[in-house]
């Protein structure tokens, strides 16, 4: 496995949808590889292709906390079927946007459906955090970052901290 780089805001990649996988071939079980040993580098929870300039609709997560076994899930083409009406507010933050959280509200639970690393379709019901893990980590496959969920007084104030950062450097 290899860590591969995290792209960051304002990289225009981020910004574009991902493409659907066609096959799952050995080079998209070692991409999905590869992402999971970056997001636990990072350290992170979830990392979508996009992040790591691969414009390819898969995700890799794991929400489980530091004293439990780790939970890793790694899907293709994942897409949300249904889900609640009630939303819950939770702080967010990003691998392309290092230091900068905010609050986001997202529905409490999501229903979603996804191929397995194994080609072997799945639906499961994710609540809590691995909901609102799996709705960002979807949204990346759509050119979607969670800044674009929170007031614009608040993304503003991150996009001017993180063009003086990039500027910076």
């Amino acid at each position: 496995m290899t860590i591969k780089p995290i792209q960051f805001v304002p990289d225009p990649i981020l910004r574009k949808a991902a493409l659907p996988v066609e096959k799952i071939t050995d080079s998209i079980k070692q991409l999905l590889d590869d992402m999971a040993e970056t997001m636990y580098d990072a350290p992170g929870i979830g990392l979508a292709a996009p992040q790591i300039g691969e414009l390819k609709r898969v995700i890799v997560m794991d929400c489980s906390r530091d004293e439990e076994t780790n939970e890793l899930w790694q899907m293709i083409n994942p897409i949300i079927i249904q889900s609640s009406e009630e939303s819950s507010t939770l702080e967010e933050g990003c691998l392309s946007i290092p230091g900068h959280n905010s609050e986001v509200s997202r529905p409490n639970w999501v229903e979603l459906r996804f191929t397995d690393i194994n080609g072997k379709e799945q639906q499961i019901k994710a609540e809590g955090l691995l909901a609102a893990c799996v709705q960002h980590e979807i949204d990346h496959l759509n050119g979607i970052l969670f800044i674009d969920h929170i007031s614009k007084l608040k993304r503003d104030i991150i996009w001017r901290k993180v063009l003086k950062e990039a500027r910076q450097t």
